[in-house]
């Protein structure tokens, strides 16, 4: 059976969410993430003085915030949750999670519930067996690339001088989310634009004093290695969810930025230099200058005073990605398997190794290891969670999310604001929409994944009495087409209304 991995959505959010407008209750969601500095407990639940129109039997931290306060303003500010909240009672946790957490047809469901604080096992069916996470796998890579590469660095395209006068070369450093028209600043995908490139890049050639045709070449040798994995199914390369990876390309690897769904270019490096040769002719045009036909990719091994680290050549011009925190954020909503995947190749990158497939696996399994999460048992196939053959535990996954939002490496805290938001944002957006599950809506924050027979949720959520839990749930052998999505919905809900006492 062919596997997929899951879809970002849109959805309207239930019960009492329903009537604010949507771009307020995403303004509302990025400012309750915020991370004030020094405070190591999970900044995504912390909140300014609010009022609200909600419901007086919901807590405060459980309603929604009928205006907003800038973060670390006077008029607001923000504060750590109370340690001194009450721990739910595993056994009637257990006993509730038992309760919704039942397949729906073939297969199991093994499962852990944490608290985020004190590490304390709330609930455990099956958390250290080995299974399939499907996208959770990402949330491992979201951890190791921002423990490496740091959530403030931005990928650079370049366009250096070339072997021959005239002759320009486009150089890929590893940002994937290429815009084809201009620099977007505020943007993720798109922030950094061909067209501004392009028009740059004559800026400097006529600065220099070039005014004869110019021709492109393509560096695209960051990475080394197949551009394909063996462990990728060659069905779910020709239906998209794969393409040969390259260290540039536009909209993650897409024809179209509004179209995720579909197959993809399968050279994007080449794609996306045919489409700045595009927009180069058309800035050389106006600037009485011409463009020869054609775009050609350099010789292997003939590219190392080009290389975008080397220093060596002239710099022409020069666009900056999105950083990686803001990267990671849009991977983990969208749950897009090859920015994933680039993103393990740019940490292998950056921990020295050349940057194939086995080096990104490397780099990540080193990260998680160093998180403190114990790895023996975790088996790796890929990093973006596509591959049957990996193996990683809801114990594992808690680990990580738990390191996200309570441990020391603060840098794992940009990873928090691109948890999916129940009935809100990326793969959750249409989800959490019934009676059974709403409860959870707007305060479930995890990371979904499909696959035919794989289901999983890994994340973390404020329960009725203010206290931080983390969990995952992950199906495996389940019936393909079944309703396990409610499954897990309902079962995170029981968590964000839990008193259980």
């Amino acid at each position: 059976m062919k596997p997929r991995t899951s879809r970002a959505g849109t959805g309207q959010a239930p019960g009492r969410l329903r009537g604010i407008p949507a771009l307020l209750l995403q303004t509302l969601l990025v400012v309750a993430v915020a991370l004030p500095a020094g405070i190591a407990i999970a900044p995504a639940f912390l909140g300014p003085d609010r009022s609200s129109n909600a419901s007086q039997t919901a807590l405060p931290w459980q309603q929604i915030p009928a205006t907003l306060s800038v973060p670390g303003s006077s008029a607001g500010g923000i504060g750590p949750l109370s340690d001194a909240a009450p721990v739910p009672a595993g056994a009637a946790l257990a006993a509730e999670l038992n309760r919704t957490l039942k397949p729906d047809g073939a297969g199991t469901f093994t499962g852990i519930v944490q608290d985020a604080t004190t590490g304390q096992v709330l609930f455990d069916r099956g958390a250290d067996q080995a299974r399939i996470p499907a996208s959770n796998m990402k949330l491992l890579t979201a951890g190791a690339a921002l423990r490496v590469l740091g959530p403030d660095r931005r990928f650079s395209t370049r366009v250096v001088a070339g072997p021959t006068p005239g002759s320009v070369v486009l150089t890929g450093g590893g940002d994937v989310l290429l815009g084809a028209g201009e620099s977007a600043p505020g943007a993720v995908l798109g922030r950094a634009g061909l067209a501004t490139l392009a028009e740059a890049t004559i800026h400097a050639l006529k600065t220099g004093g070039v005014t004869g045709a110019v021709s492109v070449l393509l560096d695209d040798s960051l990475f080394s290695g197949p551009s394909l994995s063996q462990a990728w199914s060659p069905e779910d390369v020709a239906a998209g969810e794969m393409a040969p990876l390259y260290p540039l390309a536009l909209n993650s690897a897409r024809f179209d930025p509004a179209k995720t769904t579909g197959p993809r270019p399968q050279d994007a490096a080449m794609t996306a230099a045919e489409a700045f040769a595009a927009r180069l002719t058309a800035a050389a045009a106006a600037a009485g200058l011409s463009v020869a036909p054609g775009v050609a990719r350099i010789e292997p091994g003939s590219a190392a005073d080009s290389a975008p680290d080397s220093g060596h050549a002239k710099v022409l011009a020069e666009v900056q990605s999105a950083t990686v925190g803001q990267q990671v954020d849009f991977m983990l909503q969208t749950s897009d398997n090859y920015l994933a995947e680039v993103m393990g190749r740019m940490t292998a990158r950056g921990v020295g190794r050349p940057g194939s497939s086995a080096d990104a696996i490397a780099a990540v399994l080193a990260q998680v290891q160093d998180m403190g999460v114990p790895t023996d048992a975790l088996r790796a196939a890929d990093v973006s969670g596509l591959a049957l053959a990996n193996r990683v535990s809801a114990r594992q996954l808690t680990d990580v999310v738990r390191a996200m939002t309570s441990g020391t490496d603060t840098r794992l805290r940009a990873a928090l604001t691109g948890f999916p938001v129940a009935g809100l944002t990326g793969t959750l957006g249409d989800r959490y929409t019934d009676a059974a599950s709403a409860a959870g809506a707007g305060l479930v924050r995890a990371k979904t994944g499909t696959l035919n027979t794989v289901i999983a949720l890994s994340g973390y959520v404020v329960d009725a009495d203010g206290r931080l839990l983390v969990f995952s749930f992950v199906g495996n052998g389940l019936t393909p087409g079944a309703a396990n999505k409610a499954a897990l919905d309902r079962s995170a809900a029981v968590l964000a209304g839990c008193g259980c006492r």
